[in-house]
């Protein structure tokens, strides 16, 4: 691990990147520990005071930033604690990486995601990014087309970050029929030449917007798609929802969890690596979703 006096004199872009590099090995090497494990017993490449100083650097960087300065925040809570298992840190990690990924102007392709067991190189692809509505507002670019869907039928993403998935999940909710897609705030951006791409068009067609957990539409069973739940052969879809999508790396936050009120729905799966592909995951759920709406 470079030496923290060092990094602070690197070039500035030449000093983000190399952040981000750290970011990210730190992240990986969390993996391999059990998420409740303490983190006094998890091996990593630097200790807490030199990510600590790490912090404190890039929060001199970049001071009037509100994400950077949340996620570091959080790190510094986290490391006056002793009751914060590696899981956390993870997630924290995770957090402050996404958000200088933002400061550098790209966004995150699917080599970029941290997945248990996996590692992925960290080449930072040159794209160029939308900027998020800044009030959450629905997208002013749906034409006024007669477009079928099912009434009520709502999906969440939270903290999607590859653009490829996220156009994965628009054309796929299009496609089954979903009335609206809700999009957490760190959410990459749907105009994103990559997510266009792969949405072929249906970001036009389907009404979406930024929408807070707490600002989802009131009176309609909400529940998730995450492991550990009812297996989807046998979940009782309701006839009107929202179904809640966690991120590629981190699954669904615990406040997204504990709204989950009409219950998790579960995929079964028999291979070794028991994992899909969230988007890939999303469509076996809406084929589920609305084969029983089409039956009702």
């Amino acid at each position: 691990m470079i030496e923290l006096f060092k990094l602070i004199g690197l070039p500035s872009t030449q000093k983000i990147r190399k952040i981000i590099k750290i970011l990210e090995t730190l992240e990986t090497e969390c993996t391999a520990f059990p998420a409740s494990t303490p983190v006094s017993s998890a091996s990593l490449s630097c200790d807490l005071f030199y990510i600590e100083g790490l912090c404190t650097h890039v929060l001199e960087l970049y001071p009037d930033d509100a994400a950077v300065a949340a996620a570091i925040e959080a790190f510094r809570k986290a490391v006056h604690s002793d009751a914060v298992p590696i899981g956390v840190y993870r997630t924290l990690f995770n957090t402050l990486r996404h958000a200088l990924y933002r400061k550098t102007g790209v966004q995150p392709s699917e080599w970029d995601l941290i997945a248990p067991g996996l590692r992925y190189g960290m080449e930072l692809p040159e794209i160029p990014t939308a900027a998020h509505p800044a009030d959450g507002t629905m997208s002013d670019s749906i034409p006024a087309v007669a477009r079928p869907f099912f009434p009520g039928i709502y999906v969440y993403a939270e903290d999607i970050r590859a653009p490829f998935n996220l156009g994965s999940i628009f054309r796929t909710a299009e496609a089954f029929g979903a009335e609206k897609l809700l999009l957490s705030e760190d959410c990459v951006s749907p105009e994103q030449p990559r997510a266009q791409r792969s949405a072929m068009g249906c970001t036009r067609f389907l009404p979406w917007k930024y929408c807070p957990l707490g600002s989802m539409p009131a009176g309609l069973p909400v529940f998730a798609l995450e492991t550990g739940g009812t297996p989807i052969t046998s979940f009782p879809f309701p006839k009107q929802g929202i179904v809640l999508l966690g991120s590629e790396e981190l699954g669904l936050s615990a406040e997204a969890l504990k709204r989950a009120s009409a219950g998790i729905v579960s995929i079964p799966m028999k291979g070794i690596k028991a994992s899909l592909n969230v988007a890939v995951a999303f469509g076996i759920l809406m084929q589920y979703w609305s084969a029983s709406l089409n039956n009702l």
